[in-house]
């Protein structure tokens, strides 16, 4: 089946699906689209293509967005893929689908190499950077300090500060909350 057919199928399913759950038989919702019962049941059916005009009607007459209706059947809306920094040694899990408030992100990442060190190691930007240690140890590095942050415990700082940070003996992993500069910086899911 190609892949235009897949997506008409669905759409006609989630038409059909929306109005039963609402409790609406075929003249409820013909009626709240402006639509003949007949043209509705013959675009649920697949025996009429669905305009785009009429698409947005049965839509808003079911209170749905026309994303709800023609969104890809695939789990890239409930499944969070990991992505994986061999480099860095850190696997990353983006758990927010769009920028949160003030254009946070939150995600989970699990390190396995201890805090950089180097001249260019701790970065700057700003902002602040909020994490709690899942599980294991982590190092963070500000400037000269270096500070421990065990399981269970918390860390917020000024990202103004050179900081860096890694796991200390073993894996570690950690929900971080993190601005667009921290997220490029800590993140850095294109590569750059």
């Amino acid at each position: 089946m190609k892949q235009e057919d897949e997506v008409d199928r669905l759409v006609r399913a989630r038409i059909r699906g929306l109005r039963l759950a609402m409790g609406w038989s075929l003249d409820e919702l013909a009626g709240r689209c402006y639509l003949s019962p007949s043209t509705l049941s013959r675009i649920e059916t697949g025996h009429r293509r669905i305009g785009l005009d009429q698409l947005t009607a049965i839509a808003r007459a079911l209170g749905a967005s026309l994303d709800v209706l023609v969104e890809a059947a695939g789990d890239d809306d409930v499944v969070i893929r990991p992505y994986h920094d061999e480099d860095r040694g850190r696997t990353y899990w983006t758990l927010n689908r769009q920028d949160g408030p003030q254009g946070m992100t939150v995600a989970r990442i699990r390190m396995t190499r201890p805090a950089p060190r180097g001249a260019d190691a701790q970065k700057v930007h700003p902002g602040r950077d909020w994490f709690t240690v899942l599980s294991g140890t982590v190092e963070l590095l500000l400037g000269e300090r270096t500070v421990i942050v065990e399981s269970g415990q918390a860390a917020s700082f000024s990202t103004m500060v050179p900081h860096a940070f890694g796991a200390v003996d073993g894996p570690a992993e950690l929900l971080a909350i993190l601005d667009h500069d921290g997220q490029r910086t800590h993140l850095d899911v294109e590569g750059s």
